[in-house]
């Protein structure tokens, strides 16, 4: 309430037509003043060895304190407490050598299922899932041609929910498979599917998933619940064609808006354990075998669908803020299994940036 206030009294109703999750982007001077906000508050924060980190925090039953995944350092710079309904509360920390942000302590891979064992998939089908096809959508458009056409290739959906996207890729005539930790959920998704087929628990668990051969693999909103990516995502590698192609929908852990908002970023949910950028999701499909990556900026649903007719000015402010400073609020990635498939979907307006581990 008090930054609502601050930002009406800094800027009137001039806004007010513009989302406010893209405020942030065309306010004057905003982008320049949250950036130097969150360069102040890495300067401020301590960095404590883990044995005093750990020393300062309780541990629940089903977490444990972890070092970096993406380069090992033990350090912890805590940075934020994010709070919710129900009273769920988290400690978010920042490694202080590759700058990622990360629960901790963490949930217990073994116990991630407690997570997602009763309720999810209300939440799923509730007000999280109205216009959740059209993100999608806008996602695939902005990595055309990978998605505009499906006959005869294998998709894998993993943590397909309740089947929102494989119902698109039904439609566009992939052969196509989902696989998540909800029972609930994919209950309802294979009542939702015509073709498609989801399953309860991991790839490798299902004959059909685990013998591989997917041209395509999409995580949507997903990666921030991994608790062990290295290992997933070598897992992803190895259940990819050759050609193949990774996509990544994720919450973006350099936006502006956890710049500008802190403990009550949108990204800071109940369930999201892992917090990525362009920087560190490179570290990430590196490490794990992947040979290119190449990022499509979010701007905003209503702003890339139309719904929200901003003027011409505003809208070029927004688009040139959102590529200056971080791609926008969620992340898109397209990563490259190989040089076959950089070759094949690299050109026209995807720079792919190849990776070396």
């Amino acid at each position: 309430m008090a930054r609502r206030l601050l930002g009406r009294l800094a800027y009137g109703s001039r806004y007010d037509r513009v989302p406010w999750g893209q405020r942030v982007y065309v306010r004057p001077g905003e982008r320049l003043m949250r950036e130097a906000q969150w360069r102040y508050l890495i300067s401020r924060a301590p960095v404590l060895p883990l044995a005093a980190y750990q020393q300062a925090r309780p541990l629940g039953e089903i977490e444990e304190f972890l070092s970096c995944m993406m380069c090992g350092e033990s350090r912890q710079q805590p940075l934020y407490e994010p709070t919710g309904g129900n009273g769920w509360r988290y400690h978010v920390v920042r490694c202080p050598s590759c700058g990622f942000l990360y629960r901790n302590p963490n949930v217990r891979p073994e116990r991630l299922g407690d997570l997602y064992s009763t309720g999810y998939s209300n939440f799923l089908t509730g007000k999280y899932a109205a216009n959740r096809q059209r993100r999608y959508d806008l996602t695939m458009r902005a990595f055309s041609p990978v998605f505009d056409e499906g006959k005869e290739r294998r998709l894998l959906d993993f943590g397909s929910g309740v089947g929102l996207f494989l119902e698109l890729a039904e439609q566009r005539g992939f052969d196509a498979y989902g696989v998540d930790l909800s029972p609930e959920s994919v209950e309802q998704a294979n009542e939702r599917l015509s073709r498609a087929r989801t399953y309860f628990g991991a790839p490798q668990d299902v004959p059909e998933i685990a013998a591989g051969g997917f041209d395509v693999i999409t995580l949507w909103s997903v990666l921030a619940h991994l608790p062990r990516p290295l290992e997933d995502f070598e897992r992803f590698r190895g259940l990819l064609a050759p050609g193949g192609v990774l996509l990544i929908l994720t919450v973006n852990a350099r936006s502006l808006l956890l710049k500008a908002y802190g403990a009550g970023w949108s990204g800071f949910t109940k369930n999201h354990l892992m917090f990525y950028s362009s920087r560190t999701v490179r570290t990430l499909l590196a490490r794990t075998g992947f040979a290119g990556v190449a990022f499509a900026p979010h701007y905003g649903d209503t702003i890339e669908a139309g719904t929200t007719n901003l003027p011409a000015g505003l809208a070029a402010r927004l688009r040139r803020n959102v590529d200056r400073s971080d791609g926008g609020n969620m992340m898109r990635v397209l990563a490259f299994a190989d040089e076959e498939a950089i070759g094949r979907y690299g050109g026209g307006p995807l720079r792919v940036h190849r990776l070396r581990a």
